[in-house]
């Protein structure tokens, strides 16, 4: 009877370690599985994130290899040499570029900043919603029609084309994304900040301007800086607005060349010595556009909202 017992105990034993032994081995091939899928998962990321990156790796790599063989010191300081002439710059169309963005900017940024703060404080009434409808459907106008209307609003109106309706149909480009930026990050400072500077006696219109807005100084700032990175590439509006000059001019109410422009005007052209001044161009207002994104993600970085 006692050796029976003992057999079964050790059945029972033997049945229960086969069991935790099934389980393990479950559980093994259950981790590897997992592993397995992670890794798989992983590949599959970094091949989708590779075939997103390589046409800009094109890009700047067919840019660099054709317009930086034309940088040099009279490429980047000497005017536009009359057709037929070997050699020339592009100063004008950098100097007319510095100008019709800092028009722009002066322009769109006070503007985007206020309707910004206005949506993330009154979002929600009827205005508030009327008026972020107006902007996201700003954002969606093609830049040719945004032209056209700069044409026929400021052009039309004095006579002739001038760096001013440059700057204006930039302008509206920019809107919409300092004003969306603006207001999405104004949107996270906690109410508590707010509650506090009031509970101190401060006015609501200080309160917003002294305290909600250097709170999100760095998004507004990395907004501003995306939309002068976004207009800074933009053509067909100066085609009805700056409409280009191959002079020096720092008149804003006369016509400027720009980098874009000089850029459409060069590679249209059949002449190998301005198709070359076009790479050149080219290759200047990349530098341009990656050294604004450069800025703000350091400003993204190193400035911080914090709570």
């Amino acid at each position: 009877m006692a050796d029976n017992l003992a057999r079964v105990k050790d059945e029972g034993v033997t049945h229960a370690q086969q069991r935790v032994t099934r389980k393990a081995s479950k559980a093994d091939a259950d981790l590897r599985g997992r592993l397995r899928g992670d890794k798989a998962f992983l590949v599959g990321v970094l091949a989708i994130s590779l075939i997103a990156t390589l046409p800009l790796v094109l890009i700047l790599v067919f840019i660099i290899l054709r317009g930086a063989s034309s940088i040099n010191w009279q490429f980047l300081t000497e005017l536009p040499k009359p057709m037929g002439e070997a050699g020339g710059g592009i100063s004008n169309a950098i100097i007319g570029t510095f100008i019709l963005i800092v028009l722009a900017s002066v322009i769109s940024i006070p503007l985007g900043i206020l309707a910004g703060i206005f949506l993330s404080e009154s979002g929600k009434s009827g205005l508030g919603r009327l008026t972020r409808l107006s902007v996201e459907t700003l954002m969606g106008v093609p830049s040719i029609v945004i032209g056209i209307v700069a044409y026929v609003w400021v052009v039309r109106s004095m006579g002739h084309f001038s760096a001013l309706s440059g700057g204006v149909a930039l302008a509206m480009i920019m809107l919409p994304v300092i004003t969306l930026s603006t207001e999405e990050t104004l949107l996270l400072i906690p109410v508590s900040l707010r509650e506090a500077a009031l509970a101190l006696g401060v006015s609501y219109p200080r309160t917003v301007l002294k305290v909600i807005l250097p709170a999100g100084a760095s998004g507004v700032i990395t907004g501003a800086l995306l939309a002068v990175a976004r207009a800074a590439g933009e053509t067909a509006p100066l085609l009805f607005t700056s409409f280009g000059s191959p002079y020096m001019e720092y008149n804003i109410l006369k016509p400027v060349a720009s980098l874009p422009q000089t850029i459409f005007y060069y590679a249209t052209s059949p002449y190998p010595e301005w198709q070359s001044l076009a790479w050149g161009a080219s290759f200047v207002l990349l530098v341009v556009v990656l050294a604004l994104n450069l800025v703000t993600k350091l400003v993204t970085s190193r400035w911080k909202i914090q709570f």
